[in-house]
């Protein structure tokens, strides 16, 4: 397997009111998203979201979690609810539907783009359409920046709601970390463990071209300085299930959203809210040829699979706090390499492997992966600057080195951390980066127009084809709908009407595209599916 696997991405944004610290951030993340939703459907009632296949209490160890253990933060199959109420039974798609609380705070959205757009722990997250490559990834990650930026402006232009600012970054500087997760499909085979032991220490060293950059050291960045990751230092341990507090390198949640005898979900929340285009492409890309390298055993004689770490949380954080990228982690072994070096061998590894599986005949996503992993990596180790067009953290420090250097400011001065924060302002009259990038000072890799397009329109090599495209076609007869499923309300049937898509590569367009072209009304769909 080459960069090409099925791939979805997650976005808790930030949000607050200026001037105002103390505004319900839930009641804000919910009209933003109602904003949006009353916007693009125009009033009518909108699907909910069916949560009858979720167990997010399953662990990937081998066991699953007792309800009244859990942390209220981990029960997302049932919003709202407390710990020991447990979910209500759902014997047929009708009881799946009415379980969805009436909290108007948990507004949630699934969107003709095959995404979904929900308030999740008090943060509007946009959770993207599952892809097939790196590109695509970007592409439908950076249509959320768009909806992000419509449901503010919408809310704006709303009489009687609370204008807001959203960022796309993953702490308030103040102790509080909201996630950027990324999602794989990976076949179950792979035993778990083998999964933690070389993932680790490729997940402690790709923050180098992966992070996002913070002004701050420390949870609530009491300590002045800089860092690469926004994320590191709210990492607690090395392997676990919590998602919002013990925060694990390695999470275990085992819900794969897909045929369960088949598949993992490798769900990843120690990434940043990446801003970079290139730096989006590396992450998803490099991740998904390592996975490839650890599913066909390949890791296990190659020098990358000897790369284990000695304090891997204690690494996580020693490399984000060293933007020079001098500091040496300690490996079982006893030798001590950089992150940058970790990531060579990484590099290394995989070019052997497609050399081994390919040669020539390497995909085009996969070449491209290769070659700008290897370029980003040479800039890192010959001058960290150089690589400002593709890494959000570099281009960053360079943008307030220059504000230090022309004000004499410290790291503690509030003006950075203001800088800090306006970076990832969705708004392009007012978002950092967004200027940057429309001075061409960073490197943009997916066309505006196709970004646009993504807005409204799903992947068509994926399930999300069928998904988006139900809902853009038969909107009012679709009543619920999930990454796995798909639930109609349709004349002349004594119930709803579920259509599973547990293979996350049928519903494409190719696999459906006809059918839907011939299908009329949701009626006609639903006859053909199940006559």
């Amino acid at each position: 397997m080459t960069v090409r696997r099925v791939v979805g991405l997650e976005t808790e944004y930030g949000i607050s009111v200026p001037g105002d610290p103390g505004a319900n951030p839930m009641l804000l993340s919910a009209q933003v998203v109602n904003a949006y939703a009353t916007a693009t459907t125009g009033g009518r009632s909108r699907p909910r979201w069916d949560y009858e296949d979720e167990a997010p209490l399953r662990d990937a160890r081998g066991f699953e979690v007792e309800r009244a253990r859990a942390h209220p933060s981990q029960l997302t199959d049932a919003p709202g609810r407390a710990a020991g109420e447990g979910r209500r039974a759902a014997p047929n798609a009708s009881d799946v539907v009415s379980a969805e609380t009436e909290d108007p705070t948990m507004a949630n959205v699934i969107l003709t783009n095959g995404a979904r757009f929900y308030v999740d722990h008090a943060h509007p997250e946009y959770s993207s359409p599952e892809v097939l490559t790196p590109r695509d990834a970007v592409t439908w990650d950076r249509a959320g920046e768009l909806i992000l930026l419509e449901s503010l402006r919408r809310v704006a232009a709303t009489p009687g709601l609370t204008p807001v600012t959203i960022y796309k970054n993953n702490t308030d500087g103040k102790g509080a970390s909201y996630g950027t997760h990324e999602n794989y499909l990976m076949n179950r085979s792979t035993p778990f463990g083998d999964v933690v032991r070389h993932l680790t220490p490729f997940f402690v060293s790709r923050q180098v071209f992966a992070g996002a950059g913070r002004v701050g050291l420390g949870q609530d960045s009491r300590e002045a300085g800089f860092q690469i990751s926004q994320r590191a230092d709210f990492f607690e341990v090395e392997v676990g299930l919590e998602t919002t507090m013990k925060r694990p390198i390695i999470n275990t949640r085992d819900e794969p959203h897909a045929t369960v005898e088949k598949y993992r979900r490798l769900h990843v929340i120690v990434g940043d809210a990446t801003m970079c285009e290139v730096a989006t492409l590396l992450k998803v890309g490099t991740t998904s040829l390592v996975l490839a390298m650890l599913e066909s055993g390949w890791l296990e004689d190659s020098p990358a699979g000897r790369l284990l770490l000695s304090e891997p949380v204690r690494a996580l954080h020693e490399v984000s706090h060293d933007p020079s990228l001098r500091h040496l982690v300690r490996l079982r072994d006893g030798r001590r390499l950089s992150a940058v070096q970790l990531q060579w061998a990484y590099l290394e590894a995989a070019r052997a492997y497609v050399a081994d599986r390919y040669g020539d005949d390497v995909d085009a996503d996969t070449a491209e992966v290769l070659t700008r992993w290897e370029q980003v990596l040479t800039r890192l180790e010959t001058d960290v600057f150089s690589a400002a067009r593709e890494v959000d953290w570099v281009a960053k420090l360079r943008l307030l080195e220059g504000y230090r250097s022309r004000d004499g400011l410290d790291w503690d001065n509030a003006r950075l951390a203001a800088v800090d924060l306006q970076w990832s302002d969705v708004r392009p009259e007012k978002g950092l980066y967004l200027k940057l990038a429309e001075r061409d000072q960073v490197e943009r890799l997916v066309p505006e127009a196709a970004v646009r397009h993504a807005v409204d329109h799903p992947p068509t090599d994926t399930r999300a084809y069928f998904r988006g495209e139900c809902l853009a076609r038969y909107g009012p007869r679709v009543a619920a709908a999930s990454w796995d499923s798909v639930i109609f309300d349709v004349a002349g049937r004594g119930a709803l009407q579920r259509v599973p898509t547990l293979e996350p590569l049928r519903g494409t367009r190719e696999h459906v595209g006809a059918l839907l072209d011939r299908c009329e009304t949701a009626e006609e769909l639903v006859a053909a599916l199940t006559g």
